[in-house]
């Protein structure tokens, strides 16, 4: 039988949660959270050296990851029997402090919740075409739905907005290459090989993928072989929500986070394109197909992956002691 106390055993799991909150998707693999363990809470922050300044300006990106890194640990604390509550960005005078998680209370472990963490473990981005398999209708209703019960909207596009989000993803890759400074921090973010972040080799096609959708142009051939497929059977999907607000974005981060996780257990590979939300006047063009009732964050491709290729290796993680600090709690009885 355990003797930890329950001070301590609710300290431990907050450092826990936070630590597997790493798998989370981030863009360009930043990883840009820091945790931080208080006696009472959990305290998620912005890490301001992994911003991205050039493409990402405004946080959207930056709040959407790290959203998905909160839902990743409030899932890890429920499937270890805590059940927090979330204080969204509840301090005004320190906007780089985006979320506490406070209130936790004893519960039964979450079985639902723990098979989601293993999800976390096998998640990946694979930028290949998919396989000629169609995702099934009920897959993309519950994917759907489990964006919507984290609180965001996830709209499925049909043939005709796919071809607009084509076209405008294509001139917002054309933008973004005559852009000296977005060159220089795509570079950056594809040469981080052992450090623990970024994109290596490994995960980027060697060879532009065939794909309705344009995938992003990362300035350099990676080494994961593509094959001859196309994405005819890929279905996407726009992320979007009422607001263009930080609070939105780390919301947003948050549905983004349950629908890949179900997708994962249900089998359905997930591509974030989000170079279409990063350009002014192509973020408009997504805007138009919401008919100016929503904001767009962020472009999902959606479909089953080819089984005749392995998925590729999973992109870095930084150890949890550069994330998480625990030095309010270290020594505690």
């Amino acid at each position: 039988m355990s003797h930890e106390t329950p001070a301590r055993s609710l300290t431990t799991a907050y450092a826990e949660a936070a630590a597997t909150a790493g798998y989370a998707p981030s863009v360009h693999n930043t990883q840009p959270w820091s945790w931080r363990v208080l006696p009472d809470a959990l305290e998620l922050r912005v890490a301001s050296e992994r911003r991205l300044a050039a493409t990402d300006p405004e946080g959207r990106l930056l709040a959407l990851s790290c959203g998905a890194a909160l839902h990743h640990a409030r899932v890890a604390l429920t499937a270890e029997g805590w059940t927090p509550a979330v204080d969204h960005l509840p301090d005004p005078a320190d906007p780089e402090l985006l979320a506490r998680l406070v209130g936790s209370r004893r519960a039964e472990p979450d079985p639902e919740a723990m098979r989601l963490v293993q999800c976390m473990q096998v998640r990946h981005t694979d930028r290949r075409p998919v396989s000629e398999e169609p995702v099934s209708t009920a897959a993309i209703s519950e994917i759907v739905q489990a964006a919507g019960l984290a609180g965001g909207r996830l709209q499925i596009l049909d043939g005709d907005q796919v071809l607009e989000v084509a076209a405008a993803a294509a001139h917002a890759g054309a933008v973004e290459a005559e852009d000296p400074q977005l060159r220089e921090e795509l570079a950056y973010w594809t040469s981080r090989a052992g450090t623990g972040t970024g994109l290596p080799p490994e995960v980027l096609p060697e060879q532009a993928p065939q794909t309705t959708v344009p995938a992003r142009d990362f300035g350099r051939a990676g080494t994961l072989p593509i094959g001859p497929g196309h994405d005819r059977r890929a279905v996407y999907a726009l992320l979007h929500g009422d607001e263009d607000e930080p609070d939105s974005w780390l919301r947003a981060g948050e549905a983004l986070s349950a629908a890949w996780l179900a997708a994962t257990r249900l089998g359905v590979s997930v591509v974030p394109l989000s170079g279409v939300v990063e350009v002014a006047g192509t973020r408009q063009t997504l805007r138009h197909l919401l008919a100016g009732l929503g904001f767009p964050y962020l472009v999902l491709r959606l479909g089953m992956a080819d089984p005749a290729h392995t998925g590729p290796p999973h992109t870095p993680r930084l150890p949890a002691a550069q994330v998480v600090d625990t030095s309010a709690v270290r020594g505690r009885p």
